[in-house]
């Protein structure tokens, strides 16, 4: 993923963008056909910035994560404010909330903006994988783990 790429999917998915003099300014160049129009608090647009600041180490990324969190506050807190909601139309202001809030919000969505914003040496990429929900594990050594077999040919 490129910056550019990484930029267009991140203006897409800004839920503050608009202008009082141009109500449409924001869906200019991106369509949203109806039944995508809710936010389900997915991790991905996240999870990139954090890679792509991890590796260019350029400020943009945790900028534009911060605009995310923000946006994530203004309009998925619930009205007590004791918690999070997905939204059923990003197109529409206030926006609709849905009564529920998806697990990744917690588990992925939530974890790597904490990554973004973290010291670099916190979570060193060079010693760390991360499966596919985010989890952080080790890296092993490969030669503790030999079994000293040799693949056949066919």
């Amino acid at each position: 993923m490129t910056r550019t790429s990484l930029w267009r999917l991140w203006r897409g998915h800004r839920l503050t963008v608009r202008r009082k003099d141009d109500k449409a300014f924001w869906r200019r160049d991106l369509n949203i056909r109806h039944l995508d129009a809710h936010n389900l608090q997915r991790p991905k647009t996240v999870e990139s910035l954090f890679f792509m600041y991890f590796v260019t180490n350029d400020s943009v990324y945790r900028k534009w994560g911060w605009e995310i969190f923000e946006a994530f506050k203004k309009h998925t807190v619930v009205k007590d404010g004791k918690g999070y909601t997905s939204l059923h139309d990003v197109t529409k202001l206030p926006t609709p909330q849905c009564d529920n809030m998806e697990s990744l919000w917690l588990a992925e969505t939530l974890k790597y903006l904490y990554f973004l914003f973290s010291p670099r040496e916190f979570l060193p990429l060079t010693q760390v994988v991360f499966n596919t929900e985010a989890h952080v594990l080790p890296r092993f050594n490969q030669t503790k783990f030999q079994t000293g077999w040799n693949r056949r040919e066919l």
